[in-house]
């Protein structure tokens, strides 16, 4: 039984750090308008992708090599740069609609560039053979609860900053994802 719990322990632990990405770049989208219940769509989708994605990895995980990892991290690292110019560049676009909307091509853009490094550790989780589904509850969960803290957060301090909040946001997002490219 113990080694389950280190297992349990191990796996939360990853799956939270996995979350955090999602509850940053949650933090940043939360900063243009948004309603509630577009944050609990937003929300149960990124935990989707957060299990999807690294139950893609685990199946492939034993077919592919250790450098698809860079090149997921490099393909996210972009995605969120791309979401996070748009962002800024609708800050000056004073009356019009926000270019970036995380709905419809919007939303799964967002939520694949946050989930795309869970697909490295489900390459390799597989490879290690961490329990499944296990990993994959955990993650959704954890990455679920996490964009709603992001979004929510993020919906607050954009009421603080104001017409600023949008260039804010996206800089955040641009920030992550040069991050995930040289980082």
């Amino acid at each position: 039984m113990f080694p389950f719990a280190g297992e349990m322990i191990t796996l939360s632990m990853m799956a939270i750090a996995l979350g955090m990405d999602a509850f940053s770049i949650g933090l940043g989208m939360g900063m243009i308008p948004i309603r509630m219940r577009r944050i609990a769509i937003v929300g149960l989708t990124v935990g989707a992708f957060h299990v999807i994605m690294p139950f893609s990895g685990m199946v492939l995980g034993r077919v592919l090599s250790s450098q698809f990892g860079s090149i997921a991290n490099l393909g996210g690292g972009v995605l969120l740069c791309v979401l996070g110019v748009q962002m800024f560049y609708s800050s000056f676009r004073k009356g019009e609609e926000t270019i970036m909307q995380p709905i419809g091509v919007g939303l799964v853009l967002f939520a694949l560039s946050v989930s795309l490094d869970s697909f490295s550790v489900g390459l390799s989780l597989g490879m290690s053979g961490a329990k499944t589904l296990l990993s994959l509850l955990l993650f959704g969960i954890a990455a679920t609860t996490l964009t709603w803290a992001g979004l929510l957060l993020g919906r607050k301090v954009q009421g603080l900053l104001g017409n600023y909040s949008e260039m804010f946001g996206g800089s955040i997002l641009c920030g992550f994802g040069l991050q995930l490219i040289f980082g």
